[in-house]
């Protein structure tokens, strides 16, 4: 066991990494060894900006790299799955922005390839390693919400631009592959307190105009075999950013007001007959502490809280949802993992 350094590989420049890897790296202490890019100009500039030791020509380079041991994918959804599988087809272990793959028959795929690459996944639902998530679990544990009866999720945001890879069918774009994911999931991790994991119930969504198949929001009504019931939304043109989590219990409710954005607002507001109160659980960023629980993985053999089962999981909802809204999965994308 050792606290050596983790040694990352960046696949891609996305405007994601600055805050989703680069800034944790900073702070942890973990080198982040190679980049690549589709733009080679891109990739250098990166490189520069955020100390990347080395910049390599293809995507395939930074996965072959000796030197390279983790592969941190925040490319195009389409892309988290070909990526992925050829990462674990190298040994190597893997941290994937969310979701994994593009449908269900690809995250089994991925699934599968981590069993038999026996290396570490991790699909990055940053929000559940920040004390505002633990926090709203541990009022469910205390008992002081009573027993559990309702959760509500919100993803909101204004709309990207026309030309966003979000809005590209091809590349698995959509707002509930974008947002509802984090909906589902903040759903889906509460079943130790609902009897379970949830079922659909009802789902319905709008297409994006200009962009046949892909939703531009989408609701989904959700049962756990307790009873609990869960509404889980998501709108990626909505005109304002709402990024909620709220649970109701028989005895009180408690909200976190952005638990996917805590660097922005810690706050979980608790209210109970006794009355109201704020608490705020600090504004470390929530990708900061999902480096430290991998590098806690990889380094000391600490449990994942999240693997490629549960990112399987949590694809089959997706895909469930989509159907009951009358949308398709989502496709694969196909690309040569030489690029």
């Amino acid at each position: 066991m050792t606290d050596e350094p983790l040694r990352i590989g960046v696949l891609g420049a996305a405007r994601i990494a600055e805050l989703s890897i680069v800034g944790p790296a900073r702070v942890t202490g973990h080198r982040l060894v190679a980049v690549a890019a589709r733009d080679r100009s891109r990739a250098e500039t990166f490189a520069a900006e955020h100390d990347v030791e080395r910049v390599l020509d293809s995507y395939a380079d930074v996965i072959a790299d000796p030197e390279v041991e983790v592969v941190y994918n925040p490319l195009a959804n389409g892309l988290h799955g070909p990526w992925n599988l050829a990462a674990l087809a190298a040994d190597k272990h893997v941290l994937t922005e969310k979701p994994s793959a593009s449908n269900t028959e690809e995250a089994i795929e991925v699934r599968d390839a981590v069993a038999k690459a026996g290396t570490a996944f991790m699909e990055g639902f940053h929000y559940l390693f920040h004390p505002v998530t633990r926090r709203l679990h541990e009022l469910l544990d205390s008992g002081e919400l009573g027993e559990l009866r309702h959760v509500e999720t919100k993803m909101l945001m204004p709309a990207p631009a026309d030309t966003d890879v979000r809005w590209s069918h091809p590349l698995a774009g959509g707002a509930l592959m974008d947002l509802g994911c984090y909906s589902l999931h903040a759903q889906r991790v509460l079943a130790p307190w609902a009897g379970g994991a949830p079922r659909l119930v009802a789902a319905r969504g709008g297409e994006r105009p200009g962009a046949p198949g892909v939703d531009e929001w989408l609701d989904a009504e959700l049962e756990f075999p307790s009873g609990v019931t869960g509404t889980a939304r998501c709108h990626m043109a909505h005109d304002e950013w709402q990024f909620s989590y709220r649970i109701v219990g028989s005895l009180g409710e408690a909200t976190a007001v952005n638990f996917v954005q805590p660097h922005l607002d810690d706050r979980v507001l608790v209210r109970t007959a006794t009355g109201e109160r704020t608490e705020m659980l600090g504004r470390r960023s929530s990708y900061t502490y999902q480096l430290e629980a991998f590098a806690a993985h990889l380094r000391r053999g600490t449990p994942l809280r999240l693997d490629a089962d549960d990112a399987l999981a949590t694809m089959r909802l997706i895909d469930d949802c989509y159907e009951g809204a009358g949308f398709s999965p989502r496709p694969r994308t196909v690309v040569p993992t030489s690029a």
